[in-house]
Parts: structure tokens; C-alpha cells; sequence
């Protein structure tokens, strides 16, 4: 079928707009954003750049499951109802919500947009104003019924932009979460940790008080056989009150131990004192690669956040740059108008009153005052704030992790030098219980050397305890085994190809 009607175009009217057009654009020059960019440098770690742990290759990278592999089942189901009732995890996810309905907003701002309009009003015309006889000074009715379109041509790419931008700062808001997962579950599990460490002090010097008492029982015997002296007697009381001191204050510390898990936990007090007593097994090594190459460093979601921020500050320099230029809409319309004597609708549903238009609307910055540069300015100062934060993220990122491996390789020496002290108070104390079985030696040295084994005990502990500690510090500066969509291939190098891609794909 062929259409009843023929539309040409206009030679005046595609005159006009040509003419419009090229105005315009001398115009644009007017207004311009030379002089203003950026000269930050993002820095990078190279792929062969690594540290030394242990000189070995054992191990893996940090998974997912690191808590349950240092304290079992038990410190897993600790960190997961930490993780269900944090309030702060529930700020960060009403952020992730938040960011999205931006994205949606600027997703949906790309699209035409369809206003229904009806007004009826009734009113009197001036007789003064740019209405002739016989409207002016007389009342009539103005009525209009339409639908009312608008679509922005985005010529310079503001929209994708704006999208970029709003999407970065989802997986932001996305890696700050995982950030607070990160950093809840290591608190969780150092004060869980904490708290094996302070029951197991607790045991030793309670063994201690025992040893204690028992000596100045013997020590009593021989001051009446007139064997010792009372001043000897005194210095076990000194003694054995600092061991009822520290066994006090072991006992204040595991108390508010177990306050600061059910904090953790989102809970109240009472939550604390229903936490049994943690079961660590002590094991050697850290469990990590022998080998940490730094570039990897990338899978910690604080870094993640940053290098997110850069991009978001690159999508926001991006839609400022486009204010520089003339901006392009389409406009049109389609319904009905009257104008009428009376105040009804009567003649707004006839055939006469069609209205309908379209055409294209053009907007262009003449002279801002200085408005539009400013406001570049303004978005190129906060790329730079952003690579620079990136890029002190790094570097506190990189000392974290040598700072822990030193404290590892470090607690590693002091272990095998206090194994050696440890083994020779061993074997000390059964040379004191030979002596005392075959007679030559009373009960005295070996209370002593026991209690001498204890202290070393202690020593061994606090040593092996920071070790662990450091160990779960090694494994929060290592990402805690996040790893990010952004980060598939172990770099944070192609967030900018994929912001793009997830842009055009909106």
C-alpha cells in the first residue's frame, strides 16, 4: 500500500537550522575547558614484584573459609552471626541500595520521557497585554489536553558519562562492604583469639598460685625446724599476692573479652557470658603461600574501593566537560487546545482542536561567568584526591603486609629460642625430681624449677598467640580471599573497560 500523503523537507527550514547550527558552534568557542586536566599518575606494582615468607612454596591465598581454618566451626559461626546483626553492615548496604537507585535514576534520565498534561482554566484577559479584541478584557476558558515528549540527543556522551560514573560508585559502595565484612570478621577473630590467649594465662598462673602455696607451706615447716628465716616467709606472701593479682586481672580480661564479642555480635552483654571457652589449636606456620606476589594486593576491597572512586571522579570529569558544549533536545507534542467563551469542555473534543509539534530545541554555555570552569575545576581536584588517596592506599597497603610478615618471620626466631629456654627448664625440673626421689634434694628445687617452667610456659604462649595474631592481620591485608568482579584477573587495571562496558549495557 502507498501512502496517502507525501512529507518533503523544507529548503527554508533546513536553511535555517543549518545556519542556527553553525551559530552555535562559533558561539560554543566561546566557553572553553583548555587548561584545565589533570596530571595525577595512578601507581601500579609490577607483576614480578613479590615477599618472602618463609622461603617455601606451601599453602594457598586466602579463601572465603580463613577463620574456620584457624578456629574451627566454632569462630565461623561467630563471625557469621556478627555478620547478620552489624549495624554497620546494614549502613553499608542501604549505601549499595542508595547507589543503585542513582543508577537507575541516571539510567532512566537516557530515555525518552511522556508527560500527560490537562489544564482547564478560566480566566479574564487583560486588555493590556498581547492579547487583541476580542479576548482581551472579556473571560474565557483555556483548555488543553495533551501528551508532551522530550528526549535528549546526547551528542557528547554526557548520559554514558553520568552512567559511568553512578556505576562506579555502586561497586564502591559494593567493595565497602566487603571491606566491613572484612574488617568485623578479623576483629571477631582476634578477640576471640584474645580471649584463648587470656583463659590460657588464666590456667598457668592459677598452676603458679598452687606451686606458690605449696612452696611457703614447706618454706613455714622449715622456718619452725629453724631451717629458714621469717623474712622468708614474707617474701612468699609477696609473691603469691602479685599471682592473686594477675589471676584477677586475667579474670577482668576475659570479662571483657567476652563483652567485646557480644558487641561484635550485635547482641547485648548477656550474649558474652553464653560464648564457651575458645578450643585454639596451636599450629605451625601461617598456612599462606610461601611466595605473596604484591600485585595481588589488588584483591583487598579498600584498594578496590579507591581504584572505583578513580573512575567514578573520571565519569563525573567526563559529564562536566560536556556542559561545554551545546546541548540537543528534541521536542514535540500531540493533543488538543481550546480557547473558549464559556468554562466547559465543549468545543476541546472537536476535530479543530488538534494541535501537535515537534522540533529540535538547542541550548548552548555563551558566557557562564566563569561557572563551567569552575565546576571542572572542581571535578579534576577530586580525580586527583582520588588517585592520590589510591595511590596512599597502595602504599599503606604494601607496609601493612611487610609489617606483619616481619612480625611472623620475627615471632618464627623468638619460637625456636624459646623452645631451647623452654626445653632446658624441662630439664631442669627432672633433674630436680631425680634429686628429690634419690634423696639428695628436698621438695624445694623442684617447686621451684616448676614454677620456673610455667613462667616459661607464659612466655611461649604470648609469643605463639601474637604470632596467630599476626597471622590473621597477614590475611586482612591480603583481602581476607575478596575478589571482586572488578578484579577477575587479579588487576585492578580494566575497571575502566568494564565501567564502560556495564554503561553501554544499561
Amino acid at each position: 500500500m502507498k501512502p496517502t500523503h507525501k512529507y518533503k523537507l523544507n529548503p527554508r527550514g533546513t536553511l535555517r537550522l543549518a545556519v542556527a547550527s553553525s551559530i552555535l558552534s562559533l558561539l560554543s568557542a566561546c566557553v572553553s575547558y583548555s587548561g584545565i586536566e589533570s596530571h595525577s599518575q595512578l601507581k601500579t606494582l609490577s607483576s614480578n614484584t613479590s615477599v618472602d615468607i618463609y622461603g617455601q612454596q606451601n599453602g594457598q591465598w586466602p579463601d572465603t573459609s580463613w577463620a574456620k581454618n584457624i578456629g574451627g566451626q566454632e569462630l565461623q559461626d561467630l563471625i557469621d552471626q556478627a555478620l547478620v546483626n552489624s549495624p554497620t553492615l546494614q549502613v553499608a548496604a542501604a549505601r549499595i541500595n542508595a547507589a543503585r537507585a542513582a543508577s537507575d535514576y541516571v539510567s532512566a534520565d537516557r530515555l525518552p520521557k511522556v508527560n500527560g498534561v490537562f489544564e482547564n482554566t478560566y480566566q479574564r484577559f487583560t486588555e493590556n497585554g498581547i492579547y487583541p479584541p476580542p479576548l482581551a478584557g472579556n473571560y474565557y476558558s483555556a483548555n488543553e489536553l495533551a501528551l508532551r515528549t522530550f528526549y535528549d540527543v546526547d551528542f557528547w556522551g554526557k548520559n554514558e558519562a553520568e552512567m559511568r560514573s553512578v556505576l562506579s560508585q555502586e561497586q564502591v559502595a559494593t567493595a565497602e562492604q566487603q571491606s566491613a565484612r572484612l574488617m568485623l570478621s578479623s576483629s571477631v577473630a582476634r578477640t576471640w583469639l584474645q580471649l584463648a590467649r587470656q583463659y590460657a594465662q588464666l590456667d598457668l598462673s592459677k598452676r603458679q598460685l598452687e606451686i606458690r602455696e605449696n612452696f611457703d607451706k614447706l618454706i613455714a615447716q622449715r622456718v619452725q625446724a629453724g631451717l629458714d628465716t621469717k623474712s622468708d616467709i614474707q617474701q612468699g606472701l609477696v609473691q603469691a599476692s602479685a599471682l592473686k593479682n594477675e589471676i584477677s586481672s586475667w579474670e577482668s580480661a576475659i570479662a571483657l573479652s567476652r563483652n567485646q564479642l557480644a558487641a561484635l555480635l550485635g547482641q547485648e552483654p548477656v550474649r558474652g557470658l553464653q560464648i564457651s571457652r575458645p578450643q585454639y589449636e596451636i599450629k605451625q606456620g601461617s598456612g599462606l603461600p610461601g611466595n605473596l606476589p604484591l600485585e595481588l594486593l589488588s584483591r583487598r576491597p579498600d584498594i578496590v574501593a579507591a581504584r572505583w572512586r578513580v573512575e567514578a571522579s573520571q565519569g563525573e570529569i567526563d559529564a562536566a566537560k560536556t556542559q561545554f558544549y551545546p546541548n540537543i533536545n528534541i521536542i514535540g507534542f500531540a493533543g488538543l487546545s481550546d480557547i473558549g467563551s464559556g468554562a466547559g469542555l465543549d468545543r476541546l473534543f472537536k476535530s479543530g482542536s488538534l494541535a501537535i509539534g515537534v522540533g529540535p530545541s538547542i541550548h548552548l554555555p555563551v558566557f557562564e561567568g566563569g561557572r563551567l570552569r569552575a565546576q571542572l575545576k572542581n571535578k579534576v581536584a577530586g580525580y586527583d584526591i582520588a588517585v592520590a588517596s589510591y595511590n596512599q592506599s597502595l602504599t599503606d597497603a604494601l607496609h601493612d603486609v611487610a609489617d606483619q610478615i616481619q612480625t611472623i618471620k620475627t615471632s618464627e626466631i623468638q619460637l625456636n629460642e624459646q623452645a631451647k629456654a623452654e626445653q632446658a627448664t624441662k630439664i631442669s625440673l627432672q633433674l630436680a625430681q631425680q634429686r628429690q626421689k634419690a634423696g639428695t634434694a628436698n621438695m624445694l628445687p623442684v617447686l621451684t624449677a616448676e614454677s620456673a617452667l610455667l613462667t616459661q610456659q607464659k612466655q611461649s604462649l604470648d609469643i605463639t598467640f601474637r604470632q596467630a595474631e599476626s597471622q590473621i592481620n597477614l590475611i586482612k591485608a591480603l583481602g581476607g580471599g575478596y575478589n571482586s568482579k572488578a578484579d577477575s584477573s587479579n588487576s585492578t587495571t580494566s575497571s575502566a573497560t568494564q565501567v564502560s562496558n556495564k554503561a553501554e549495557a544499561a
